[in-house]
C-alpha cells in the first residue's frame, strides 16, 4: 500500500498529550528522555514471580482524577482512562474550543492492539468465583479495541467521522495517517488521533508471552549485541492534528507537520522474498517528497530481537547508506507500547524538531558490525533536525513509515 496521493493541504500538528511509563505529561516524559531515566522495572501492579517475564513499563504516578471524570470511572479501563486524560492535555496544549467548530467538522482516530485487558481481567474473575450476576454490564464493550474512540467522541460530542485502527504495533502511525488523510481530503478540520495500551496484568501478560518476543532476561537492547527481546510497555500518546491553514488562522502553535506516510507487508516467512521495510521508507520519503539525504534523524521501530534488529537495520543501511543517518531509539526507555509506540516516537521526533537534539538509548553502543547503523547512544546528540523519520512494525509482517518535518 503506498503513501497518500499528495495535495495541497498540509497537517500539522498543534497538541500533544502523553502518558509514559518514564513520564505521565509531555515535558515530564521529555526530561526523562534527555537524562535517559528508564520506566523500565520489575512490575509491581500483580505479583510476577510465575511469569517467565517479570519486568515491564508500568506506568506508576498516572491518577486519573480530575483528567476523568468520576462517573466513567467504573465504566473503563485503565487504557481508556489513559486516552481521556491525555486527550485532554493535547487539547489543552492546542487551545482548542472544540465547541466553536462545525458539529461533524472534528473526528477522532485510535488504535489498539490490546483492548481493555485489565478490565476484562477482573470481570472474567468476579464470572467464575461469584457468578454471572456480578459481572459489571460495562464488560460488553470496556474491553473493546474501539472503547477509545467511542468514549473519546463522547466525552467531547464529536460527531465527525472517527474509527478505530488494528494493527499491532504498527497501528499508532497508521491512525494518525488516517487522521491525515481525512483532513487532506476536507472530511474533517482537526483530528484528535493516536495510541494507548495497558497490557500490563496477569490476562494481558499471558496473552503477550507465547509470541516468544519478550525478554525473559529483564532488559530491552535494541541493536545490541546481548539483545534477548522486548520488554512491553503501556502508555502512549494523542495527538491534535488540523488542516495548516485552519491552524494558522487560529494563531495556534505549530509543532510540526506530517508530512509523508507509507505502509507495507511482508511476504510469509519461509517464502525467501526480503522484507518490505525499505519499500515503506521509500515511500513515505516520496509522499512528502524528501531525498533520504534530507533526513537528519530515524526513530526505529527497535525490536529488540536479533532477527528484528537485523532486518530493521539492513532497511535503514539500504535506504540511508552505511551509517548514513542518526538512529533513536527511545522505546529502549518505555518498552515496547504496541499502538502506543508509534504516536510517542511522533511526539518525540516533534520535541527533537523543537529543541535540536537527539536522545540517546540508555546504554553503551554494542552494535553488530553487519548492522551498520548510526545509533545514538550513551548522551543526548546536538543536531539540527528538520525532518524524521519515524518507524514503526507490527507482528504479522505490517510496516508503517511516517515523516514528520518542521512546519
Amino acid at each position: 500500500m503506498s503513501g497518500t496521493t499528495q495535495t495541497a493541504t498540509r497537517t500539522v500538528v498543534t497538541g500533544l498529550g502523553v502518558v509514559a511509563p518514564n513520564g505521565v505529561g509531555l515535558d515530564a516524559y521529555w526530561d526523562a528522555t534527555l537524562t535517559g531515566r528508564s520506566g523500565l522495572r520489575r512490575l509491581t501492579r500483580f505479583d510476577p514471580s510465575q511469569y517467565p517475564v517479570q519486568h515491564g513499563g508500568e506506568v506508576l504516578d498516572f491518577t486519573p482524577r480530575p483528567a476523568v471524570p468520576g462517573r466513567l470511572m467504573p465504566q473503563t479501563d485503565r487504557v481508556t482512562q489513559f486516552s481521556l486524560a491525555a486527550t485532554g492535555w493535547a487539547l489543552d496544549d492546542a487551545a482548542l474550543d472544540l465547541a466553536a467548530l462545525g458539529l461533524y467538522d472534528v473526528g477522532i482516530v485510535t488504535s489498539n492492539a490490546c483492548g481493555g485487558y485489565e478490565f476484562g481481567h477482573r470481570e472474567l474473575q468476579k464470572l467464575w468465583s461469584d457468578g454471572p450476576h456480578r459481572v459489571s454490564a460495562y464488560q460488553s464493550f470496556a474491553w473493546f479495541y474501539a472503547v477509545n474512540t467511542g468514549q473519546l467522541s463522547i466525552r467531547h460530542n464529536v460527531r465527525g467521522h472517527s474509527s478505530v485502527v488494528v494493527t499491532e504495533q504498527a497501528g499508532g502511525l497508521d491512525a494518525l495517517n488516517h487522521a491525515r488523510r481525512l483532513l487532506r481530503n476536507g472530511t474533517l478540520k482537526v483530528a484528535i488521533a493516536g495510541g494507548m495500551e495497558a497490557p500490563l496484568c496477569p490476562w494481558g501478560l499471558t496473552g503477550q508471552i507465547p509470541t516468544g518476543r519478550l525478554s525473559r532476561a529483564g532488559a530491552y537492547l535494541p541493536f545490541h549485541r546481548a539483545a534477548s527481546g522486548y520488554l512491553p510497555g503501556e502508555g502512549g500518546a494523542m495527538l491534535t492534528i488540523e488542516d495548516a491553514e485552519g491552524a494558522r488562522s487560529r494563531g495556534a502553535h505549530v509543532y510540526g507537520e506530517l508530512a509523508g506516510y507509507a505502509a507495507t507487508f511482508d511476504p510469509a516467512p519461509g517464502t525467501g522474498r526480503p522484507s518490505a521495510l525499505p519499500r515503506a521508507i521509500r515511500g513515505a520519503l516520496d509522499d512528502a517528497g524528501l531525498e533520504p539525504a534530507d533526513v537528519d534523524v530515524v526513530l526505529a521501530d527497535a525490536g529488540g530481537l536479533p532477527e528484528l534488529d537485523t532486518t530493521e537495520a539492513r532497511a535503514i543501511s539500504e535506504v540511508f547508506g552505511p551509517r548514513g543517518v542518526p538512529v533513536a531509539a527511545p522505546k529502549s526507555l518505555t518498552g515496547r507500547l504496541y499502538s502506543g509506540g508509534g504516536p510517542l516516537d511522533v511526539t518525540t521526533a516533534l520535541l527533537m524538531i523543537r529543541d535540536g537534539v537527539i536522545p540517546a538509548v540508555p546504554y553503551e553502543s554494542d552494535i553488530p558490525d553487519e548492522y551498520e547503523i548510526d545509533l545514538v547512544a550513551g548522551e543526548p546528540r546536538r543536531h539540527p533536525v528538520r525532518n524524521t523519520l519515524v518507524i514503526a512494525r507490527g507482528n504479522g509482517g505490517f510496516n508503517s513509515a511516517l515523516v514528520v518535518r518542521a512546519a
